[in-house]
């Protein structure tokens, strides 16, 4: 095993997990991408830990289907379709993760190994002929070496473990995104076996870099997938998401006792909500909550899904009093609701409005009469942007995915449709259930009501 997979597998995994262990948690994300039989372009997951690596992909697989592509119905795809849509949306993460190096890396496994030493570190003596899906029957040894190396792979998949399976995977570096989009085409049915998710989840992190992911995560130590529970980390999301492996949701960066805290940096193409904000665990920043498509990663305590909308409307640019409460929250990391007022004049000056220090004075006295020094967020909203409430339509047809075939509807992986509601205010009248989905959507729109064409909720878990 090389350094640099070694030092890869302790990113991911961890170095005190014992090998058992490891196995029990890498047997949960060992699957390929593969489509559901019911929703052509919806991805299945079989376990729960990939969601991780599975509902960004889906996120941006739906950001092409449904903005870029030129098909009549988003909802049926044909095979070919299937392997242009996820080629691409590889492509467009990995892109993302790219550094200022301009090196592209894909992790493959058994290329380039003879048949006798793949067969032997997998466990499965060499056949005398191949009884993969071609069923082409010719001899090992006088076929040629990628083939009779896919032959194996199809052969020892069930058998490989965490050790045989990292013995055998291999880096390739690209220079240009077309030599990358050939290379990612040409192994698509690599994607597609049993070790899909996790040869794709290490080409984004070779692609970024090892060291550019410790410089980023909070706590190096960390490893990206949860050895216990197998879940993937805030870190490995944001990196997914956007291309930077930090571990806060937050707009920008912050400092905490002398540490700097970094955090997202600009407005992400697909965004991202979660229960856990409102169980007041966390804040998710403007940039996150505010994506570039409507296109929402949503997370519970255990799993994550997608919401997402056709109606661009739903990500219209920042009105500015959306702008203004965004800068000033990050004069308030804790979200309090107010500030001190000596940050007024930086909040102030941050929005361009008028800062001479005599207008700053009169605006202290008025905002805050009672000399508490302290500047509440709402009237401060409303001295400067009175009657500007947030864009957007007030209803808009809504859908979500969960990749877990026994979190679905009658057991299979299907978009779920509904109807988004959004009023300024909360009205008795249209109160619907409270649901874990609902409470998340909260925290974008504080008033919003949801009626789905199933008799149940969709699940977050």
């Amino acid at each position: 095993m090389s350094e640099v997979t070694k030092e890869l597998l302790e990113l991911v995994w961890g170095t005190k997990s014992s090998p058992g262990l490891s196995d029990t948690i890498f047997c949960r994300w060992t699957q390929g991408f593969v489509f559901s039989e019911s929703e052509g372009s919806a991805l299945e997951q079989f376990e729960g830990g990939p969601c991780a690596v599975i509902a960004p992909v889906q996120a941006f697989l739906l950001k092409k289907l449904l903005f870029s592509s030129e098909k009549s119905s988003w909802r049926d795809c044909s095979e070919e379709e299937q392997k242009e849509l996820l080629c691409h949306t590889l492509c467009d993460i990995l892109e993302s993760a790219c550094d200022s190096s301009g090196s592209y890396c894909l992790v493959s496994w058994l290329r380039g190994r003879t048949a006798e030493e793949a067969a032997s570190i997998a466990g499965s003596p060499a056949q005398s002929s191949c009884q993969a899906e071609h069923s082409c029957k010719i001899p090992f040894y006088f076929m040629n070496a990628e083939k009779c190396l896919l032959c194996i792979a199809a052969l020892a998949v069930e058998e490989l473990g965490f050790e045989r399976f990292h013995a055998l995977i291999q880096k390739r570096s690209f220079r240009t995104v077309s030599e990358l989009k050939d290379a990612v085409l040409d192994q698509y049915s690599m994607w597609g076996n049993k070790f899909g998710v996790l040869l794709f989840l290490y080409s984004v992190l070779l692609t970024k870099g090892i060291e550019n992911i410790k410089n980023s995560i909070e706590d190096a130590n960390e490893p990206l997938i949860d050895p216990v529970y197998g879940h993937g980390s805030q870190s490995l999301i944001n990196l997914l998401l956007t291309g930077h492996a930090v571990s806060n949701v937050w707009d920008g960066d912050r400092e905490c006792s002398g540490m700097q805290l970094l955090g997202i940096h600009e407005q992400a193409a697909v965004g991202f909500l979660t229960l856990m904000e409102a169980l007041r665990y966390c804040k998710v920043g403007s940039y996150l909550k505010s994506p570039k498509f409507p296109i929402w990663i949503v997370g519970s305590e255990t799993h994550l899904t997608v919401f997402f909308a056709k109606d661009m409307a739903l990500v219209a640019p920042e009105a500015p009093s959306e702008q203004a409460r965004r800068v000033f929250q990050t004069y308030d990391p804790e979200d309090n609701g107010f500030i001190a007022d000596s940050l007024l004049e930086d909040v102030m000056k941050a929005l361009d409005l008028v800062s001479d220090p005599e207008y700053i004075n009169l605006m202290k006295n008025k905002l805050d009469p009672e000399g508490l020094g302290i500047i509440l967020l709402g009237p401060f909203l409303q001295e400067f942007f009175p009657d500007q409430g947030s864009s957007g339509p007030e209803s808009f047809t809504v859908y979500h995915y969960n990749g877990l075939k026994q979190s679905n509807y009658n057991e299979k992986v299907m978009y779920v449709e509904g109807t988004a509601v959004v009023m300024g205010f909360e009205d008795p009248m249209l109160q619907t259930d409270d649901t874990p989905i609902k409470r998340c959507l909260q925290t974008k729109w504080p008033y919003i009501e949801l009626l789905w064409t199933t008799e149940r909720s969709p699940s977050l878990n």
